[in-house]
């Protein structure tokens, strides 16, 4: 039976905090609107832009957050055009993504950003051809709606209790709860292990190979 394993981007596959961050800063500046901390910012990593804005700046209206919305996007792909959007993958994730193909489980990915962030992404890395299915904010609605974990498992032919969802924060483990997946929370990232566990993550691995040991104690196997 095929085993599938949906993993978020920012903050799971690649530390793209800082840059994100510096983008959300340049926006708020250029509206005039005071800049969070990066705590918070850290927050709504993992949601779509919209919803993001809508949670730090709560008081703005829906054409607001719209605004916000499109000059994010223009000051990140300004960065990008720049040379200076830095989204090093994690230590350790290539060598998860190698042992998980090894196994034979196939790779997906849920994620917040577009399909144009996600592809310069994971191009930048050589890993576009190694995911079966790249789902984005593009089309479909934000963590932790299921609808991109659903569309993933429909891509690969996984039944849900053989669908693993790796994100570091509580938008994946609610993603996954809510598509009937077992969530497996990224302690490298930006949530804390409470917040993933306390979403349904069912474990929570300190770093990547650390996600290894958390299927095995799991008993996600491909008979059964």
């Amino acid at each position: 039976m095929t085993r599938l394993a949906i993993f978020d981007c920012d903050g799971t596959l690649v530390d793209s905090g800082g840059s994100i961050y510096r983008a959300v800063a340049e926006t708020f500046t250029e509206h005039g609107i005071a800049v969070p901390p990066g705590r918070e910012c850290r927050k709504v990593i993992g949601l779509s832009l919209v919803e993001a804005m809508q949670m730090l700046v709560p008081d703005a209206n829906a054409d607001e957050h719209a605004r916000l919305t499109d000059t994010y996007k223009r000051k990140f792909f300004e960065a990008r055009a720049g040379g200076r959007v830095e989204e090093p993958l994690f230590e350790g994730v290539a060598e998860l993504l190698d042992a998980l193909e090894a196994d034979g489980w196939l790779l997906a990915v849920a994620t917040g950003k577009s399909d144009r962030g996600l592809g310069h992404c994971l191009n930048c890395h050589g890993l576009g051809s190694r995911f079966v299915s790249l789902q984005t904010a593009d089309r479909h609605p934000s963590k932790p709606h299921p609808s991109m974990a659903l569309q993933a498992m429909a891509d690969a032919g996984a039944a849900p209790e053989k669908t693993i969802v790796i994100g570091d924060t509580s938008y994946d483990m609610g993603m996954a709860r809510a598509a009937g997946a077992t969530g497996v929370g990224a302690g490298w990232g930006y949530h804390e292990p409470d917040e993933l566990l306390g979403a349904g993550a069912a474990d929570v691995a300190d770093e990547p190979l650390d996600v290894l040991r958390v299927i095995e104690r799991l008993g996600v196997t491909i008979d059964g």
